[in-house]
C-alpha cells in the first residue's frame, strides 16, 4: 500500500454524541462504523485528537511489534490511575513495565498454576450447591461469587474468617458500583468524577476503594510477618519475588498489582462464564457434544483442561463477545506508519479485539456460535486476541482459561441448567468491559452424574 499523509475516514459526529453511543451501544458503535468506513476508521476525541481503529491481522502485528520508542501503552490508560495506582502493570511503560512483568508472571504458569485446580473445583461446587432444582437464580451473580472466592483464596490467600468476609463484602460492593451505569459513564466524562457531597456516586466509589486499600495493606503486612511460612497463594509468591538486584516490591507496589489482579481477574472471568452458559443453552448440539466429551474424560484436572471441545467452547465464547472490546490503547510518541497510514504524534491507536474477532474472511459466519472453528484451524495471535497482544497481553491469561474450563466442567458434570428467558441478548457495558445483561436468570432442571470426570468428585 502506498503511504498516505491522511488519516482513515470516519464519522464526524460531535464527541459528546459519539461517546454516548460508545457507552450505551458498544457493539452497534463498532459494527456501524466498520460497515460504513471499512477496516480502519478514525474518530475524533477531545482537543481534536485522532483516534484510529485497526482490526486487520497485519495492522495488529505492526502495532504489537512496534518499537516502544514509537508507541506508549501505559499512558493511554491513565484514567485508571485513581483505581489501580501509579505502579500497576497496566500503567507502566518501557523498561519498568518489562521488569515488573517478568517478576509477576511466574505464579500464573506451570505447576504452580495447576496446583490451584482443586480449589477452583471446590469453590464451584460450594457455590452451585446453593442452587435448587426448579428455582431460578441469577447466573451472573453465581459466577461473580465463584470468581471472587477464587481470587480471595488463591490470590489473597484468604478463605475464611472476619478478614475474608470483610474483603468479600467490600470488593463485591465496590465492583458492583463500578459496573453500574453512572461509573460506566464517568470513566469517559471527567466532569462526573467530582465530589458533590457525602452521597455523590463518585465519592462513594473512592470511599469503597479506600476501605479495600486499608484491608489490602493490612493483609500485606500480616503476610510479610509470616515470611517463613510455606504459603503458595499469589500474594505470598509476590512477597517472596526478587528483582535481579535482590530488591522486592514495596507495599504500595504490591497493593497496586493486587488491585490490578482483582479488577482484571474478577469481572472478566465472571462475564466469560456467564456467556458460556448462555451459549451452551442456546446451542443444544454444542452442549450435548461437550457433555459427551466430559462424560468420557478421565485423568488429572490438568488433563480435563486440555479437552479439545471444552477448549473450543471457551475459545469461541471469548471470540464472539470478548470481555475487553479492544486491547490496550496506544499513544503515538513518534511518527508511525501502520497499513500505509502515517499517524502523527499524539494520535491514539486502538487495536479492536471485537472487530478482529468478527472479520468474515477469518471467521465465516462470525455472528454464529461455532466452537468447531477452533478444531478446524489454528488462529494466529493477531487474529484471535481475547487477552490483548504483544507485551501487553494479560499475564493471567493461562490462569483465566484454566479457571473457566474447570468451572464449566465442574458445574456441567453435576447439573442441567437452562435459561429462564430464551430470547437472545446482546452485551451491555459494565465499566470498561462488555458483559451479559445483569438480570440473566437460569434454572436447574436436573442433576447429572458424570462419574468418570475428576471435577465431579466431591
Amino acid at each position: 500500500m502506498t503511504p498516505t499523509n491522511s488519516l482513515p475516514n470516519g464519522p464526524t459526529m460531535p464527541v459528546f454524541l459519539r461517546l454516548i453511543k460508545f457507552i450505551t451501544q458498544p457493539i452497534s458503535y463498532l459494527d456501524d462504523f466498520s460497515q460504513t468506513y471499512g477496516d480502519t476508521f478514525t474518530v475524533w476525541g477531545r482537543q481534536n485528537t485522532p483516534i484510529v481503529y485497526f482490526s486487520q491481522p497485519q495492522a495488529l502485528q505492526q502495532i504489537f511489534n512496534a518499537d516502544s520508542s514509537k508507541l506508549d501503552a501505559g499512558r493511554g490508560n491513565r484514567g485508571l490511575k485513581f483505581l489501580l495506582g501509579d505502579n500497576s502493570l497496566v500503567l507502566l511503560d518501557g523498561d519498568r513495565h518489562q521488569r515488573d512483568r517478568q517478576l509477576l508472571t511466574p505464579p500464573f504458569h506451570g505447576e504452580r498454576m495447576r496446583a490451584y485446580g482443586q480449589t477452583i473445583c471446590e469453590i464451584s461446587r460450594e457455590v452451585s450447591d446453593n442452587w435448587k432444582i426448579g428455582k431460578p437464580f441469577n447466573i451472573r451473580q453465581s459466577m461473580q461469587e465463584i470468581s471472587l472466592r477464587v481470587i480471595l483464596r488463591l490470590v489473597f490467600g484468604v478463605d475464611e474468617g472476619e478478614k475474608f468476609q470483610q474483603l468479600r463484602q467490600l470488593i463485591s460492593s465496590m465492583l458492583e458500583i463500578m459496573g453500574g451505569r453512572f461509573t460506566s459513564t464517568a470513566f469517559f466524562f471527567s466532569f462526573l468524577q467530582q465530589d458533590w457531597g457525602a452521597w455523590s456516586p463518585w465519592v462513594k466509589i473512592l470511599r469503597q476503594k479506600q476501605q479495600v486499600d486499608e484491608l489490602i495493606f493490612e493483609l500485606i503486612r500480616e503476610r510479610r510477618a509470616q515470611s517463613k511460612s510455606n504459603r503458595q497463594d499469589i500474594l505470598s509468591l509476590m512477597l517472596a519475588a526478587r528483582y535481579e538486584d535482590g530488591s522486592q516490591l514495596s507495599e504500595l507496589e504490591l497493593r497496586d498489582e493486587l488491585m490490578t489482579l482483582l479488577i482484571a481477574g474478577h469481572e472478566t472471568t465472571a462475564s466469560a462464564l456467564t456467556w458460556a452458559f448462555y451459549w451452551l443453552d442456546r446451542s443444544p448440539e454444542v452442549r450435548e457434544k461437550l457433555l459427551k466429551e466430559l462424560a468420557s474424560a478421565e485423568g488429572e484436572l490438568s488433563e480435563i483442561a486440555k479437552l479439545p471441545y471444552l477448549t473450543a467452547v471457551c475459545s469461541e465464547t471469548l471470540r464472539i463477545y470478548p470481555i475487553a472490546i479492544s486491547a490496550f490503547i496506544r499513544t503515538v510518541k513518534a511518527p508511525l506508519e501502520i497499513m500505509g497510514y502515517k499517524l502523527p504524534v499524539g494520535a491514539v491507536v486502538i487495536p479492536s479485539i471485537y472487530l478482529a474477532h468478527h472479520r468474515e474472511e477469518v471467521y465465516p459466519e462470525a455472528k454464529q456460535f461455532k466452537p468447531e472453528r477452533f478444531l478446524e484451524r489454528q488462529y494466529s495471535q493477531y487474529e484471535y486476541l481475547p487477552f490483548g497482544g504483544g507485551n501487553r497481553r494479560c499475564i493471567g491469561m493461562a490462569f483465566a482459561q484454566y479457571e473457566m474450563k474447570l468451572v464449566l466442567a465442574t458445574i456441567l458434570s453435576r447439573f442441567e441448567v437452562s435459561l429462564v428467558n430464551k430470547r437472545p441478548v446482546k452485551p451491555v457495558r459494565r465499566g470498561l468491559t462488555l458483559a451479559a445483561p445483569a438480570g440473566m436468570r437460569m434454572v436447574v432442571t436436573g442433576e447429572r452424574k458424570l462419574a468418570k470426570t475428576p471435577v465431579a468428585v466431591s
